[in-house]
């Protein structure tokens, strides 16, 4: 692909890009390829449109940037490229946010007064996985005596059977959208923060656990497998794999306390100023082409 000499870059940052080629350097992001992992995580027509859209990009641009190595496997096997020419720039996390001591709203304090719970912070979609993780905590082994399971995130889409499940469960205590403060002060909180996504391209929220001293028990999935690090890694993804899982992880209470302390030393490698000298190193070199 051409590239003029200018000093100011375009960077596309979410799986878009121009029709044609700009007049000086640009730059998309892919950050990853759920659809070759889960065949519903489109319709038929949006999983086209979003492939032609981004293979436009990717022609269109003068680099790729996805925010880790499976996303970089993905992106290469499905639309063709050397694993070369794309680059891996993790994204970081505000990592002194989640150390500091953080207090519940008077709101979820009152509400979850005396309530050891585990917890899923994150969007409703099938991609999440709830439904099974939902049902997992139906089943009397999984969660101790008193455990509730807390979820905490919008709806996003074709979340209708999901949030069926969710008045009902007779283990699960929903809380909706919650406030930056709230979620840290959740994390701190929790007993185990439960992630069994069936994929990841990055996975914003096993990290802000870990920053928060949060045990974490995680799919493999995408991003996961590596990401994760210390977390705990659910073996099967079905509502009885999950279950023996947190029988097992939320009983190791050595684990637990490890997790407080080898968890922030691994989330603290993901820093924003590190991901913004990378993404600055690639701009000058290629402005300097």
């Amino acid at each position: 692909m051409r590239v003029q000499s200018s000093n100011t870059i375009l960077h596309y940052t979410a799986d878009t890009g121009p029709i044609f080629s700009t007049r000086g350097p640009s730059v998309v992001t892919v950050h990853g390829v759920a659809s070759r992992w889960i065949s519903t995580a489109r319709t038929w027509t949006q999983e086209n449109i979003w492939r032609a859209r981004v293979a436009r990009a990717i022609k269109s641009t003068d680099r790729i940037i996805t925010v880790s190595e499976s996303s970089a496997h993905d992106v290469s096997a499905v639309f063709n490229l050397a694993l070369e020419d794309i680059a891996v720039i993790p994204h970081g996390i505000d990592f002194q946010m989640f150390r500091a001591k953080t207090d519940l709203s008077d709101t979820l304090a009152h509400r979850l007064r005396d309530v050891e719970f585990a917890l899923y912070i994150g969007n409703i979609e099938p991609r999440k996985n709830l439904d099974a993780l939902i049902d997992a905590v139906e089943d009397e082994a999984a969660l101790p005596c008193g455990m509730k399971l807390v979820i905490a995130g919008r709806p996003a889409w074709n979340f209708e059977e999901t949030m069926r499940r969710i008045e009902h469960g007779k283990n699960v205590i929903y809380l909706g959208f919650v406030s930056d403060a709230d979620r840290v002060a959740l994390l701190q909180q929790c007993s185990i923060f439960v992630f069994p996504s069936l994929y990841e391209g990055f996975g914003f929220p096993v990290l802000e656990a870990m920053a928060a001293g949060a045990p974490v028990a995680c799919s493999t999935r995408g991003s996961l497998k590596d990401l994760a690090g210390p977390a705990r890694r659910f073996e099967e993804l079905d509502s009885s794999g999950i279950a023996r899982g947190l029988s097992e992880f939320i009983g190791d209470i050595s684990w637990r306390a490890r997790a407080t302390i080898d968890g922030p030393k691994w989330a603290q490698r993901f820093d924003w100023s590190e991901s913004v000298e990378k993404h600055t190193a690639l701009y000058k070199e290629l402005v300097s082409q």
